[in-house]
């Protein structure tokens, strides 16, 4: 199959189907994989997610999955993603014609007009692509238009095989082409044709339905076959079309089958969404090594900076700057920020604030305008306020620290009693001190300080300081007698010699010119 970058991004399709049935009942053996293949994501959305976004954008009447092989993983996937979609289960007869026939036997029967078949494994196809088919297919009155694909080498896929006119005959599969190439009758240059049948499809419903009643399974295989419709329809003198893709395009109708074709997908659809992003005024500094899903939103001029990924439903406001080395997942960054070498994940981060390096948000932090959350600190479910700071090496849990606020370096919020989980909180303008212990539940009132090195298990009132450590005490001797004989100990046996040497060179008799 080709491989390039897709084509139109961001055409608005304005040809709407009746209605739209995505095959997803196949197991996908070559997957080697205990998920289910349309389950697998490329670009923060499963292979159906993206089948079920194409066709959504077209606001068709009906929409009907085809599923089987692990039907419930998959329905409930599909619920969670797409509530209004009907859920068609293909029964024990195999083949893509019985998996149409179920899907179609899932609409209404009084359903009219254009039906599209597409497939729950080719994530690249655009909504656009197919609201031109529809087009293609209804002005020229056809009964069956087909979306196929021109290339070098058409390999093991169906050839579409045309008339002297140019008109489409019938969808020749390869086992077929290489039977009339042995027997060197008319057919026999079939398995040279480039023009393959990608499997998707628009077809008038009456035909459709007409049809897959009167197909016969397969002699060899038991399968019903959609390409079968193809040839019925011709017979009965109807219109039958192939609408080719060429170029770049032709990536839309490629399928997968095996986890290297999951990446290479993966990383052409990673290549249109960064230029995508790119075109609309965000700075991708190397695009490389960028990875943004496709759900996610960046304002302009905001630099995005080497090693980076946006995922999920990340949002980035403008003129911020996100990176190196950075992995944000459904995080919101506000107007301006900065956010240097951190994950996060279900975070909020506020206009002008600023994170990193090396930080960790976990779900539930908001960091409020202009705050920071510095170097080496974990933060979860807190809010830090409008130009608040934790600046470094600092675990920060079920806390809200008011604005403006500074906590020190080394501060650990004890939240986890072992049991339960218990809030602290700082408030307005106060100041913990390095290396403090805050045994939550502890409230630490607007403008209180506590010193360095405490551990605070209560409440400290406004306007307070509080102190909760031992008063130091020095013990002459103990290492002479506790240490004797080790490194330490000869360490301070020189430091009192040289003490001792130079309190007797400032004690000793006066010179003559003192």
């Amino acid at each position: 199959m080709p491989r390039g970058r897709a084509g139109r991004v961001g055409a608005v399709p304005t040809h709407h189907p009746a209605a739209v049935i995505i095959l997803a009942a196949g197991q996908g053996t070559r997957m080697k994989s205990k998920i289910p293949k349309v389950l697998h994501t490329i670009g923060g959305r499963s292979l159906v997610g993206h089948a079920l976004h194409a066709a959504r954008c077209l606001s068709p009447a009906q929409l009907a999955v085809v599923v089987r092989h692990e039907r419930e993983r998959v329905a409930d996937h599909i619920a969670q993603i797409d509530p209004a979609a009907t859920i068609a289960d293909q029964d024990e007869q195999p083949g893509t014609g019985r998996a149409c026939e179920c899907g179609l036997e899932a609409l209404p029967d009084d359903l009219t007009g254009t039906v599209l078949v597409t497939m729950g494994d080719v994530p690249l196809l655009e909504a656009q692509t197919l609201a031109d088919l529809t087009r293609i297919h209804e002005e020229a009155g056809a009964a069956v238009t087909l979306l196929s694909a021109v290339v070098e080498d058409a390999g093991n896929y169906g050839r579409v095989v045309r008339d002297a006119d140019g008109n489409l005959l019938q969808i020749m599969e390869r086992k077929d082409a290489e039977e009339h190439r042995r027997l060197g009758n008319e057919f026999a240059h079939v398995l040279d044709i480039t023009e393959y049948n990608s499997g998707i499809y628009a077809f008038d419903v009456e035909v459709l339905r007409s049809a897959l009643r009167r197909i016969e399974p397969s002699p060899v295989t038991g399968e019903k076959y959609l390409t079968d419709v193809v040839k019925l329809a011709r017979d009965e003198g109807r219109l039958v079309l192939a609408h080719p893709l060429r170029g770049p395009d032709l990536v839309q109708t490629e399928g997968v089958n095996d986890k290297a074709q999951l990446a290479e997908l993966g990383r052409i659809l990673n290549a249109r969404n960064v230029e995508r992003h790119m075109k609309s005024g965000v700075i991708v500094v190397d695009p490389a090594t960028t990875w943004i899903d496709v759900d996610v939103s960046i304002g302009q001029d905001t630099v995005i900076r080497p090693h980076t990924q946006l995922l999920g439903a990340t949002t980035v406001g403008e003129d911020a700057a996100i990176g190196p080395d950075t992995t944000l997942t459904d995080t919101s960054v506000g107007d301006g920020a900065s956010v240097v070498r951190t994950q996060a994940e279900h975070a909020v981060i506020g206009p002008r604030a600023t994170v990193g390096p090396f930080s960790y948000l976990r779900p539930g932090t908001v960091l409020d305008e202009a705050g920071k959350i510095g170097g080496f600190v974990e933060t979860k479910n807190a809010r830090i306020g409008a130009g608040a700071k934790v600046p470094h090496l600092t675990y920060c849990g079920d806390a809200t620290i008011e604005e403006g606020a500074n906590i020190g370096a080394g501060t650990i919020f004890a939240n986890y009693d072992g049991v339960a989980k218990h809030h602290t909180h700082v408030g307005r303008h106060s100041f913990v001190g390095s290396d403090s212990v805050l045994i939550a539940p502890v409230d630490i009132g607007d403008g209180a300080y506590v010193a360095a090195g405490s551990t605070i298990e209560g409440v400290v009132e406004p306007g307070q300081i509080a102190v909760a450590r031992g008063r130091q005490r020095n013990i002459d001797g103990w290492v002479a007698r506790r240490r004797a004989g080790t490194r330490t100990a000869d360490a301070a046996d020189a430091a009192r010699a040289r003490g001792a040497r130079h309190l007797d060179e400032t004690t000793s008799t006066p010179t003559q010119e003192s």
